[in-house]
C-alpha cells in the first residue's frame, strides 16, 4: 500500500488486480473449441440438427470465456489521463454479460424443448449419450479450474456458472437418454431440459443482481456500511462524518471516499495510513480517499442538496 496526502486530503491504494487465471481460461476455451468442433462434425454425420445447434451453443461458451478473460486482461490496464481508475469495471461488465448469455441461452433451450414437449421427434439415443459424455468431462474438468476464483471474484464465477451449467446440461442428456432408451419416452428429452433450465436461472440469478448492482456502483455485498460508519465515527478525534461513498471498483476491488469532521484539525499522516489500512483490513477496501474539515462551515453535498453536516449527528449516503 501507497499513499500521498495533500493539504487535508489523504488518498492510498492497493492495486489487487485479479488472480492470474490466463491458464485455466485459456485450456477451458481449447477444451471447449476441441469439443464444439467433435460435436457439429458427429451432428453433421448422424443428420442430427440437435447435435449441430448445441455445437453452436458451445461455441457461445466460448465467447462466454473469451469475454470473462478480456475482462481480467482489460482490468490489468494502468490507469491513464483519461480512465484513472485504470479499466478495473470492466471485469464488472464482463460479469454482467455473462449473466446475459446464460439467461439468453436458458430461454432458447427453454423455447426448444417446449415445442419438443408434446411432439417429441426420435432421438438418436447413443451418439448423443456419447456426446453428451464428453460434454460432462470437458465441461466439468473446465469448470473445475474456476472453482478456487469463483469464490472471491463475480467474474471468475460468470465463467464458472456457465461451464457448470454446460455440464449440468450434458448429465441431463445422457440420464434422458438412458431413461429413453429403456422406457422408448422420448418426450423425457425436453422434459429434462426445462428442468435444468430452472435450475441454471436459479442459479443465475445471483449473478445477473450482483453484476447487474455493482454496474450501478451500488456497495459491494460483502461490505456492511453500517459498520463501516461506526468505524469511522470511532476514530479518535472523529466529530462527524459525510459523504460516504464505498463502490466497486471492479468485480474483486472496492474503493470509499469520506469527509471526516475533526475540529483539532489534520492529525497527520500517520493517522490517514491508519485509516486506510484498517479500511482494507477489516472491510477489504483497497482504495480510500478521506477529506478532513475543521467543521467550521456548513458543508453541503452534491448528491443531496438538503444535507448539511451536523455536529450532532453524522449523515452518510
Amino acid at each position: 500500500m501507497h499513499g500521498h496526502s495533500q493539504g487535508q486530503h489523504s488518498h492510498s491504494h492497493e492495486p489487487g488486480a485479479p488472480g492470474d487465471f490466463g491458464r485455466a481460461f485459456l485450456i477451458a476455451i481449447g477444451l471447449n473449441i476441441a469439443f464444439t468442433v467433435i460435436e457439429f462434425s458427429y451432428g453433421f454425420l448422424a443428420h442430427s440438427t440437435a447435435l449441430m445447434a448445441d455445437a453452436g451453443h458451445n461455441l457461445s461458451d466460448v465467447l462466454g470465456l473469451g469475454l470473462a478473460w478480456g475482462g481480467v486482461v482489460l482490468a490489468r490496464r494502468l490507469p491513464d489521463s483519461r480512465f484513472t481508475y485504470g479499466l478495473r469495471g470492466s471485469t464488472i461488465l464482463a460479469a454482467l454479460g455473462n449473466a446475459m448469455f446464460l439467461m439468453l441461452a436458458c430461454g432458447a433451450i427453454a423455447w426448444d424443448a417446449v415445442n419438443n414437449l408434446f411432439d417429441s421427434p426420435p432421438v438418436a439415443t447413443t451418439t448423443v449419450m456419447v456426446v453428451a459424455a464428453i460434454g460432462i468431462v470437458v465441461n466439468g474438468v473446465s469448470a473445475a479450474l474456476f472453482v478456487k476464483g469463483s469464490r472471491g471474484d463475480l467474474n471468475l464465477r460468470g465463467a464458472f456458472l456457465h461451464l457448470a451449467a454446460d455440464a449440468g446440461v450434458s448429465l441431463g442428456v445422457v440420464v434422458a437418454g438412458a431413461a429413453i432408451l429403456f422406457t422408448g419416452w422420448n418426450w423425457l428429452d425436453p422434459l429434462v431440459s426445462l428442468l435444468i433450465v430452472v435450475v441454471i436461472v436459479y442459479s443465475t440469478w445471483g449473478l445477473l443482481r450482483e453484476s447487474l448492482k455493482l454496474a450501478l456502483n451500488a456497495v459491494p455485498a460483502h461490505i456492511d456500511l453500517h459498520e463501516v460508519e461506526e468505524h469511522l465515527r470511532a476514530l479518535a478525534g472523529v466529530e462527524a462524518i459525510h459523504d460516504l461513498h464505498v463502490w466497486a471498483m471492479s468485480t474483486t476491488e472496492s474503493a470509499l471516499t469520506v469527509h471526516l469532521v475533526m475540529p483539532q484539525g489534520l492529525p497527520g499522516d500517520a493517522f490517514m495510513d491508519h485509516v486506510a489500512e484498517s479500511l482494507r483490513h477489516r472491510f477489504a477496501i483497497a482504495h480510500t480517499t478521506l477529506q478532513i474539515e475543521m467543521g467550521d462551515s456548513d458543508h453541503v453535498c452534491a448528491l443531496h442538496e438538503q444535507d448539511v453536516v451536523s455536529h450532532s449527528r453524522f449523515h452518510s449516503h
